[in-house]
């Protein structure tokens, strides 16, 4: 039903978006993006929601100026008209085997949930697309891999993910524009090219894990400041402190009965809690014997007439019946019985780490809003992955983590030491975090299809270092409406980093902006 409504909700996007004239295309009224001042305040920590939400709030009270809709970005609406697809494969059972047609792309890593729009203008690809829409075992399915260069060679990685195609439209030349999204991780088992002359793969769709929560038994509940801040001679005696309480809340807890309302597994803990908390301050006799202080009179001899037990082990054993006599069983009970503390269980509690994971991603990035998914850490650890400007290299390594925690844990590492972006082959710094400009609301980061059907990953930034522009601005099949695109060099190296972004108009905010390619990103980005 969620999925039908977000269908429903871009078929509206895009039925609105082709009744307007072409100069509403391409921008939005500025008051309708104005965020209020307690939303500048929370961004104010790090310098790119901040410049982003700055550039939105610019010249407020002017008439004349207008602010690109990152939404429109997001549509992708340089693909033209598309239609949905019928008869959608659902998401198959982790394990499951399909064979399906493969797209090898170079310098993309496609995410669960994540879009991908494709150009098919190669003959073998277009007999791809319609097996994948007509192939009864998983229906629109098909199956993209990375690619990578290693010297001369082309590598091949082994994870990949299931896209789902959801829209496309057969173009008069025969040629097709598609929208996909994101589905499974796969591996692959093994590949071929079809008779037809494309490549096909038999994949073994991923089991994914189950969220990680902390154990319940890691808090139990927490002792009193109070107490903790008591000297003592070892946290355990503090524990065992916080359970004293009034003379009433202890009548009837003899010791009889606390050991005999305690279950084997309870009285295990219990004599070995005693025991640590026992040897830090009194001296034991391992040659005498032991006996139970039921047992033991006030004088130190056993009531049944044995041999005097050592004085002190008589002091242990009276300072044990007095811990029992003394200890609620209800509040014995509710100690925390986890073999970690529970700091420890939360290093690794799948929902805490999202909600870290969702505050940063707040802080430096902003866009799009996590809190709607933090409740849930498997699919906001993909979204994240699935944006975050990073190289793509890194980002193959997340999605070939196994585990939501470990893949949160990597997540928070990058954002937190994220700070600039380097060219991959000569090293120069080319943009930093704090240049970082959002001009889509999927996110920082971004893959866009050119023509020709190649597809790339783009970052976007206000401001970039050492890039020399090369050749004349184009405004035909722009990624951004209302924007001309010019190519752009590694100033140093002269590698084609990605392209320069001009508004048409000077109505049109911001004026200019800067999109870097991820393929030609280094791994350094500290």
């Amino acid at each position: 039903m969620e999925e039908e409504r977000i269908l429903e909700r871009e078929r509206l996007q895009m039925e609105q978006i082709r009744e307007l004239d072409f100069e509403e295309l391409q921008v939005e009224e500025v008051d309708e993006f104005r965020d209020s001042e307690d939303d500048d305040d929370d961004d104010d920590d790090l310098g790119i929601s901040h410049h982003t939400r700055r550039l939105l709030s610019d010249n407020v009270g002017a008439d004349d100026e207008h602010v690109f809709n990152p939404d429109v970005a997001s549509l992708h609406t340089y693909l033209g008209e598309v239609e949905d697809t019928p008869n959608r494969t659902a998401f198959v059972d982790g394990g499951t085997v399909l064979k399906i047609p493969l797209f090898y792309l170079e310098g993309v890593v496609l995410f669960p949930e994540s879009t991908l729009p494709l150009r098919i203008v190669q003959s073998t690809f277009l007999a791809a697309i319609e097996r994948a829409l007509n192939q009864p075992n998983a229906p629109c399915t098909i199956g993209v891999i990375r690619v990578y260069r290693e010297g001369n060679q082309f590598k091949y990685a082994t994870l990949g993910t299931t896209a789902e195609i959801r829209q496309y439209r057969r173009l008069s030349d025969g040629s097709f524009n598609v929208i996909t999204r994101g589905q499974q991780r796969f591996l692959l088992n093994r590949r071929w090219t079809d008779v037809e002359g494309f490549p096909c793969g038999e994949v073994h769709i991923v089991e994914e894990d189950v969220p990680l929560r902390t154990p319940r038994d890691a808090f139990g509940k927490l002792v009193p400041i109070s107490n903790l801040r008591a000297p003592s001679h070892s946290s355990t005696m503090a524990l065992s402190a916080s359970f004293r309480d009034t003379d009433e809340m202890s009548v009837g807890n003899s010791e009889g009965s606390f050991e005999s309302a305690l279950s084997p597994s309870e009285k295990r803990l219990h004599y070995s809690a005693v025991d640590s908390i026992m040897d830090d301050r009194t001296s034991s006799d391992d040659d005498d014997e032991v006996v139970s202080t039921s047992n033991i009179q006030s004088n130190g001899q056993s009531d049944d007439g044995k041999a005097p037990v050592s004085t002190g082990k008589c002091q242990k054993l009276n300072r044990l019946t007095s811990f029992r006599k003394n200890t609620d069983l209800n509040r014995f009970r509710m100690v925390p019985r986890a073999f970690w503390p529970f700091w420890v269980y939360r290093m690794y509690d799948s929902y805490h780490l999202a909600q870290r994971a969702a505050d940063l991603w707040k802080q430096i990035v902003g866009v799009p809003n996590m809190e709607a998914i933090v409740n849930k850490p498997d699919i906001l650890s993909f979204s994240i992955a699935s944006k975050i400007p990073v190289a793509e290299s890194i980002r193959q390594e997340l999605l070939e983590i196994d585990g939501v925690s470990y893949r949160l844990q990597r997540e928070i590492e990058l954002l937190e030491s994220f700070d600039r972006v380097r060219c991959k082959h000569c090293q120069s710094v080319v943009a930093r975090r704090s240049d970082m400009l959002v001009m889509s609301s999927d996110g920082p980061l971004g893959a866009y299809v050119n023509p020709h059907g190649y597809v790339h990953e783009i970052m976007t930034f206000y401001k970039a270092n050492d890039i020399a522009i090369s050749g004349r601005s184009v405004k035909e099949d722009s990624w951004f409406p209302g924007y001309a695109w010019t190519i752009a060099n590694c100033a140093t190296c002269e590698t084609q980093l990605g392209w320069l972004f001009t508004a048409t108009s000077k109505k049109l905010k911001p004026a200019s902006f800067w999109a870097v390619r991820s393929s030609q990103v280094a791994d350094d980005m500290r």
